[in-house]
């Protein structure tokens, strides 16, 4: 017959295992002490098929890759949108690759926590994508390479229905101060469509505090209506509505007189932070004028009758 201890330990089992926030951000330190870079172009070139697919679903558009400079580090700052499976990135990934080829490796910056999924971390490594922080961006750029970053992380992503239309950066300038202290261009990319895929009801900051999710890096839980599920966590990730997805590349930001010491200026970093959400805004607006209703669009397409 177990002792009263042995079962007080079996109860404290059972109510660890249910704590899947812990679980997750357990997993998610153990993610982020591996080597973040771990490119796999064979694994990248059959996943590259994929992306295609997944962006001919949302007659992914991308528009002005002309605009990038030829060659050389960059630094791509993009709207995020579509919650957990954020469209318009695979959309701009194989846009990118089907333009440029394997050999101009695009380096995507993503939330940490990403990393603490089984399966889904391998998939994120092996096509590029590393742990969104300064150390691993400057790494990249050093390198030469391309680094996309969407600096509104998962607040953007997670923005409500209502605010589809917004760029929403939560006032971070991190990637400003970069830039400027490396020296590298700074190249808009607006996408519009992907927060129509999913209907997110609320970013759910009181189910966060509840949960704990600030063990994962984000003070949110949020809430989405999703087929099949309806209202339902992002933590079970819906069909994505086939919604009409545009990205438009601007040229770069107009800062390459600026020294590296303006990187330590608050008013300088300031300022260049409102052109570029500034810049970015005027063209999410027009791109949203464009196309007012991205699944109707799509729908139209597939079924013009």
């Amino acid at each position: 017959m177990p002792s009263f201890a042995g079962l007080g330990d079996v109860l404290r089992d059972r109510l660890r295992a249910l704590d899947v926030v812990g679980v997750w951000a357990a997993s998610t330190e153990r993610a982020l002490a591996a080597d973040p870079f771990q490119r796999d172009l064979t694994f990248l070139r059959g996943m590259l098929r994929l992306m295609e697919i997944f962006a001919r679903y949302f007659a992914g558009e991308v528009r002005g890759l002309e605009h990038l400079p030829p060659r050389g580090p960059m630094l791509l700052v993009g709207n995020h949108s579509g919650g957990p499976l954020t469209p318009d990135t695979a959309v701009f990934f194989a846009a990118w690759y089907r333009a440029r080829g394997l050999d101009d490796p695009l380096i995507g910056l993503a939330f940490d926590a990403a990393f603490g999924v089984p399966g889904f971390e391998t998939l994120m490594r092996k096509i590029g994508e590393v742990p969104a922080n300064r150390a691993n961006a400057q790494r990249a750029l050093e390198a030469g390479h391309a680094v996309l970053v969407y600096p509104g992380g998962d607040h953007e992503a997670f923005r409500p229905w209502t605010e589809r239309d917004r760029i929403d950066f939560h006032g971070r300038m991190g990637f400003i101060e970069l830039a400027l202290r490396l020296r590298v261009p700074v190249v808009p990319v607006v996408s519009h469509g992907g927060h129509a895929s999913t209907i997110i009801l609320s970013r759910g900051e009181w189910l966060g505090r509840l949960l704990g999710t600030g063990r994962i890096r984000t003070p949110t839980f949020p809430i989405a209506f999703q087929i099949p599920w309806g209202v339902s966590p992002f933590t079970v990730p819906g069909i994505p509505l086939p919604a009409k997805i545009t990205t438009q590349v601007l040229s770069p930001m107009p800062w390459a007189h600026l020294d590296p010491a303006s990187a330590d200026d608050p008013a300088v970093v300031a300022r260049c932070f409102d052109e570029i959400t500034a810049r970015m805004q005027a063209t999410l607006d027009a791109l949203a004028a464009e196309h007012p209703y991205p699944v109707l669009s799509r729908l139209r397409d597939l079924a013009p009758w």
